[in-house]
Parts: C-alpha cells; structure tokens; sequence
C-alpha cells in the first residue's frame, strides 16, 4: 500500500500561520484537497503545489452537510487506494469542526494505509490572542452552538462560553448556511436563563486576509437575535459571576500541606 494521507492546517491568516512542515507536505505531494474559507487562499496554496482539487464543490444550498462530508471523504480516500500521496489542507485546524479530516483518516487507517495530522492554527488560538482572553485564569467552556441548543448542557457563568457557529443556530437539517431570526431568538431565551439581559458578550470573527479587520463587537445578550451573524461568527461570552471557593478542598488541602511540611519527630529513649 504505497498511497497515503496527511491532514494539514494552513492557519486562519493567509501566509502568517502555516508552519514549515505543513508547507513541505502541500509542496511534496501528488494530489491536494483543499477546503479553505477564502478563494484566495486556495490559489495562494495552489502555487505551492499546481495538482490541487478544491473540496468546495461539495457544498450545496439545501443540501445535507452529512453528505457533503461524506462526499469529501470519499474523495480523498479514493486517491490514496490508488496509491498516491495525498494531502488534505484546511483552514485553521484540520481537526477543528473540521470532520472531513478525522473521517478520512479513520477509515485509511481501518484499512492499513499510512494516515496522520498536523496540527495547524486554529480561530480558538486567534480568539484568545485578539481578545486578550486567559483560559487558564477563569476557565472557558466551548460549544458547537446548535449542539448546545439541542442537548441540556451545563453553564459555568463564572468561565467564559464560547459558541461556534452561531451563524446556523439552531440548524436540525444540516443544510443552512444562516438561520432565521426566530432560531437566533431561541438561543437568546435559553441564554437568558443564565445570564442577564444587559450582559455584554462578543462576536468574533478572525481575519483571513492579512487586509481583514478582526470582528470584535461588543453588544447585550437581548441584542443577539437582532445582530449580524455570518458563518464564521463565534459567539464569546465573558464570566457574568464570580468565582466560589470550594471551602471542604481547600481546608482538606490546608490540612495536607500542614501533614507533609510537620517536622518528622523521632522518640529518643
């Protein structure tokens, strides 16, 4: 089995975030996909390597992106069996809502073909350096929006909430590429429960073009139906309460420190 694949990201900005082995591999390659967010982009990559197919052309209006992933998978797969060393190249992480890459290099290594990932950088890297956001320091939890909708799920108001693809809340077809405001209203209700109607949350976009201004709005939680939300918005929403101290571990914990720095006393007879 000489064909193979490798998932590689190009980051979320045109030429600033590709690392040097991602680079090789789109260069040392016999066939590229690519599934890019930016026309652009695509013939930025397509000069490194001229045997590059776009995975594009899978999307359709109404149409199932269960089986437009599906579709792309088979796509990549088949040039593998056919023995060729293939890359798939996509925007951000390869592994970041991006399921073509896990599906394909599943079903290559059920099979015995060589198939791996390279990490990329992904809007969640962007994210927390355009908006000055530590996730170690109060914590952030992150949702795909509609699968936050569509399973109870639990909110930590004290970390931040982060929402992907707010864009296509509330989408049961998969076949969207935006949502009523009626949907968007039944996040804000549910948001509601947790957080106050004057709360300030961001909409966030990262550039992909060096050109591009990054999408940092700020308005209300009751504003959000209301707001322009494209497909590549994420919804981030900062702490509304303070952190509560867990007074039992904290007492237990002082309890083991003061045991393991007491001085080892021994019996003299």
């Amino acid at each position: 089995m000489t064909g193979s694949l490798v998932c590689v990201g190009v980051g979320m900005t045109l030429g600033a975030h590709i690392t040097p082995i991602s680079k090789s591999h789109i260069t040392n390659a016999d066939k590229v996909f690519l599934l890019m967010s930016n026309g652009v982009v695509e013939s930025w990559i397509s000069e490194m390597n001229p045997n590059c197919e776009s995975l594009q052309q899978y999307y359709q209006e109404g149409k199932s992106r269960h089986i437009t992933y599906q579709e792309m998978t088979d796509a990549i797969t088949k040039e593998v069996k056919q023995g060729k060393k293939v890359v798939a190249a996509f925007y951000g992480h390869p592994g970041v809502f991006a399921c073509v890459a896990h599906k394909a290099i599943a079903h290559l290594t059920d099979e015995g073909f060589p198939a791996h990932m390279e990490a990329g950088i992904s809007a969640e890297d962007c994210l927390y350096a355009d908006l000055s956001i530590d996730p170690g320091r109060t914590g952030c939890i992150h949702y795909e929006t509609s699968q936050f909708m569509f399973y109870k799920r639990n909110i930590d108001t004290a970390a931040h909430l982060v929402l992907w693809q707010v864009g296509i809340a509330g989408d049961q077809s998969l076949s969207k590429t935006s949502t009523e405001k009626e949907y968007k209203q039944l996040l804000v209700d549910l948001l509601l429960e947790y957080y106050p109607p004057e709360h300030e949350v961001i909409l966030y976009e990262a550039k992909v073009l060096p050109i591009h201004k990054t999408r940092s709005e700020k308005i209300k939680v009751i504003d959000l139906s209301s707001a322009v939300l494209n497909m590549e918005t994420t919804l981030v929403i900062p702490p509304s309460t303070p952190l509560v101290e867990n007074e039992i571990v904290r007492e237990a914990l002082s309890l083991i420190d003061r045991k393991l720095s007491a001085p080892n006393l021994t019996l003299v007879k």
